[in-house]
Formats: C-alpha cells, sequence, structure tokens
C-alpha cells in the first residue's frame, strides 16, 4: 500500500509555530514514528506553502498511489481549486487538521475540500494523521 501524506502553508513551522495548538513535535520527527508503525506501507511525505504545488503534487501521485492524507492548512478554508483537483482523482483522500478547526475562529469553521474527500479527521493533535492512515487501511481492506 502506498499513501502520500501532503501539507500546506505554514506546517513546515511545526515544533516552532504556537506550540500551546500545534504542539512541539516536527512533522518530520512524527513522519519517522509513523513509518516505524507502519512498516509495510510505502510512506511519502510533502510540503508546500503554495497552493498550486499542492495540486501538482496530488496530480502527480494521485493516480498511482492507494491514498493521500491532506492536512491543507489555511487553504482549507479557501480553496476550490484543491476541492476540484481532489474531485479529479481516483485515490481516496482524507482531510486532516491538528487542531480541532470547530473550536477556532469561525474562518475555520467551513471546509472547501471536505465534500471531495473520503472523510475528515481534526482535533487529535498529530495523531489525526494516524487516524487517517488507519481510515485508508480499513478502505482498502473492504474493497
Amino acid at each position: 500500500m502506498k499513501i502520500q501524506i501532503i501539507n500546506g502553508p505554514n506546517l513546515n513551522m511545526l515544533g516552532k509555530r504556537e506550540p500551546g495548538i500545534y504542539g512541539n513535535s516536527t512533522f518530520e520527527s512524527y513522519l519517522q514514528l509513523l513509518k516505524n508503525a507502519y512498516p509495510d506501507i510505502e510512506l511519502d511525505y510533502y510540503q508546500s506553502n503554495v497552493e498550486g504545488l499542492l495540486i501538482d503534487k496530488m496530480q502527480e501521485v494521485g493516480y498511482d498511489i492507494d491514498g493521500i492524507v491532506l492536512n491543507a492548512g489555511a487553504y482549507t478554508h479557501t480553496s476550490i481549486a484543491l476541492h476540484d483537483c481532489i474531485r479529479s482523482l481516483p485515490c481516496d483522500v482524507v482531510e486532516v487538521h491538528i487542531s480541532n478547526v470547530n473550536k477556532r475562529e469561525d474562518f475555520r469553521h467551513h471546509s472547501f475540500i471536505s465534500s471531495a474527500c473520503l472523510g475528515v479527521i481534526c482535533g487529535f493533535g498529530l495523531d489525526s494523521y494516524r487516524l487517517a492512515i488507519e481510515a485508508l487501511i480499513q478502505k482498502s481492506k473492504a474493497q
């Protein structure tokens, strides 16, 4: 099984950015824990602060992998282009957020990408990514 993890804007700052919301760990250190926990799954990681590059990456890999775990960051709340890209892909996409976006500012309560995704996981810190991987594994077993 192959899963692509994609992080959007400002998520390269994990471990430094608002640790009260996002924690003290970098994503790279968490990624190693995921790879250790899922040795039979090929987990690849990509991060960009640029919306078009996120779309390019999803189009590049979305036809050759089993699923995408996507934390689109602030683009979640603004990007119809990401929504359209997700809908064009044959693989499943799970939307994730580290924080519970529904407990934050009002503008974070609406996602333009949720309706194109298999599901949404938010509010469990970095463990949201593991939960998304589990969802993709269960979906593949059910097929």
